[in-house]
């Protein structure tokens, strides 16, 4: 009897087993296929940002006041749910969509570089314009409709 024909016999009712080179091919293949989908995930992600839902919709609200932001400075507050950056730049009030177009992190303002970044990434926005200067991030920061009424900022959502 050659050894490697043997195939081992259960001895209830004839049934085949597993044999230990079929198990280990199994095994080895199976990890082989989830080590592939740990590393084509995040590579996918990447390329493919996910897209946001609509949010919340319509309506004014009241965020702050012009003392809270001093010119150059500027903070996220929350609208709705939704972080909005509010933004001084030089007596001119910006509000911005807080979250980064590329893999929604809260974005912030580096106030040494006078411009919107998000932290995840490096992604760089205009700090007028909330276009990118640099990074992975495919589109600019949306802006929002601001109204002052006196010392009081209005932003509209």
């Amino acid at each position: 009897m050659n050894a490697c024909n043997y195939e081992p016999v259960d001895n209830r009712k004839g049934e085949r087993r597993v044999s230990r080179r079929r198990f280990l091919q199994f095994t080895l293949g199976f990890s082989f296929l989830a080590t592939l989908a740990g590393v084509l995930t995040p590579i996918i992600g990447y390329l493919w940002p996910p897209s946001r839902g609509a949010g919340a919709t319509g309506g004014r609200a009241l965020v702050g006041n012009t003392k809270d932001i001093p010119p150059g400075e500027a903070k996220v507050v929350s609208v709705g749910g939704v972080p909005v950056l509010l933004l001084n730049h030089g007596g001119d009030i910006k509000a911005f969509d807080g979250i980064c177009t590329h893999f929604s992190c809260v974005v912030e303002w580096d106030a040494e570089g006078q411009y919107i970044l998000c932290p995840c990434h490096d992604a760089r926005f205009n700090a007028v314009t909330g276009a990118v200067i640099s990074g992975p991030a495919p589109a600019p920061l949306p802006s929002f409709a601001i109204s002052l009424e006196g010392e009081d900022i209005y932003v509209e959502v």
